[in-house]
Parts: structure tokens; sequence; C-alpha cells
């Protein structure tokens, strides 16, 4: 995959937050070019790779709206997170963002060393929306068996077209509505086919198994907790190693950019890069 472009900005840290260095390049995507931005710890070489999907329900949202989360990452995990800028419905309905991740993911392997990437360990992380990318990457990963993940956080994500698992929007103060959820998905998922696909609807899918290591982080205030620690359970049910927090005073919108959220999830991703503990007898 080429790059067509880059830019560089350099930005300084103060004494709490490590330096930057920030590149924005474009690569190919499904439909069209998209573009990467790419935060990278000064002096840092030959790191595991997280790529951070931004929310926006499907149909807006940018790198600018991942940009507080991707930098947390970035400053704690020592990894070269890329933060990708996928295709939006309704003009670019399932499966375009999906597969744009996917091709950022095979960007990473063919062309990552040469910004830092180790090549070893990749991780993937998002918010709402992004968090279902997220999670389908890991899905088609699994099933095309060209890219590994390592392990996945997803915050807040949108997992069920069906909307069967909603809370009731009385008794929790959501940021997002069913009726929004609804609106979001029809542009998504314009076919009702679609709705069905394990892809898009993960709690439809009997298999599972083989999905990476997951942290799911759910928002007491938000209409979509339930089917998120719904799908938690069931990916433990199946033998997925997961870990799914409910955060009591977030919502929505805010658990992405939580910080208790963002370090719980930094340090999920360290226990997935520690070296197996070693019995001596």
């Amino acid at each position: 995959m080429r790059t067509t472009h880059s830019r560089s900005i350099s930005e300084g840290g103060s004494s709490a937050a490590p330096s930057l260095e920030i590149n924005e390049i474009q690569i190919a995507g499904y439909q069209r070019n998209i573009a990467l931005r790419l935060y990278r710890r000064d002096g840092l070489r030959s790191m595991p790779v997280l790529l951070y999907f931004h929310g926006g329900a499907f149909v807006r949202g940018s790198l600018d709206d991942g940009d507080a989360a991707a930098r947390y990452f970035a400053e704690h995990l020592s990894a070269l997170v890329i933060s990708v800028d996928y295709s939006l419905a309704p003009k670019h309905p399932f499966p375009a963002a999906l597969e744009d991740a996917y091709r950022a993911a095979r960007w990473v392997e063919a062309v990552g060393r040469t910004y830092g990437a180790g090549g070893k360990v990749l991780f993937v992380a998002g918010h709402c929306a992004g968090g279902h990318i997220a999670n389908g990457l890991a899905f088609v990963a699994r099933d095309r068996g060209e890219v590994r993940i390592d392990a996945q956080a997803l915050f807040s994500p949108m997992l069920d077209p069906s909307m069967t698992c909603l809370a009731d929007e009385r008794r929790v103060a959501s940021d997002i509505s069913a009726r929004e959820c609804a609106a979001s998905y029809r542009a998504y998922l314009p076919q009702a086919a679609q709705r069905l696909h394990p892809y898009a609807a993960p709690l439809e899918s009997a298999r599972l198994a083989g999905l990476p290591p997951t942290f799911v982080a759910t928002a007491q205030n938000d209409v979509l907790h339930v089917e998120a620690e719904r799908y938690a359970a069931r990916l433990i049910s199946a033998g997925v190693p997961t870990q799914v927090v409910r955060y009591p005073s977030a919502s929505h919108e805010r658990v992405g950019n939580d910080a208790q959220a963002l370090q719980d999830a930094v340090r999920f991703f360290q226990s997935r890069l520690a070296p197996p503990a070693v019995t001596i007898r």
C-alpha cells in the first residue's frame, strides 16, 4: 500500500507528558484514500502498534475527535498509536469502514517499521462506532488469518443493530438515544441482511472463540451499556479473556475520554505485553 503524502508535527510535552512526534499520511482505503494520524513518543523504536478508531455513530467523527484518547495511549502505553480516519456512512455504508480498518492493519505489517512499529504486537481500540469497527476488525483478522490482533479495548461500543438490549432511557441520563442509534444503524447497514452479519452484529454470532483478549468499558449513563456487558459475558462464555468495567459517573460520549477508563485500558494492554510468569518448582 503506497503512502501518498505525509506531514510531521513535533510537539513538546510538559514534565507530566512525554514529547510526541505526530505524522499524518494517506493510504489506499476500500473506496477512497483514508488518513492515518501516527503518534510516537520521541526516542522509541520497534514498538507495539495500537490502531484507534474514533466515535461518531458511523455517520460523523474525525481524527480530531479521537485525538485526546490517541494521545493518552501514546503517552502511557509506549506504543505507536495510529488513529484511522475510516469512511463514514451513509455515503460509505458497510463494509467500507471495516475494510478501511483492515487495510490500515495490513499497512502496519507492510510499512509500519518505517515509523517505529515492532511488527509483533497489534492492539485495537475504539469508542462508540469505533468500538464496533475495532471489534469487527478482530473478527476479520481471525477469519482471514493474515493479521493477528493481540488485544482490543472497546469503549461504549455499538454492537447490536437489532437494538434488543438497550437500557431503559427513563432510568439512565444517556447522551445518546435509541432513536439516534436506530438512524445510525440504518445509515451504516442499509440492507436488512447486513444487520445480521456477524461482523456487524456480534451479539448474533455463534462464533466468538478465537477473538483476542478484550477490555470493555461501559457507562452507567448510556443506553448501550446493557448490550456491551452482555457481549462481554458472551465472550467470557466462549473462553475469550475479558475484562468489563462500568463507570458510574460516565456517559456514552464521555467514557471514551474518561481518565480512569483509559488508564484501565492501558493496564489491560500492558498485561498482554508482560511475559508469562515462570513457576519454579
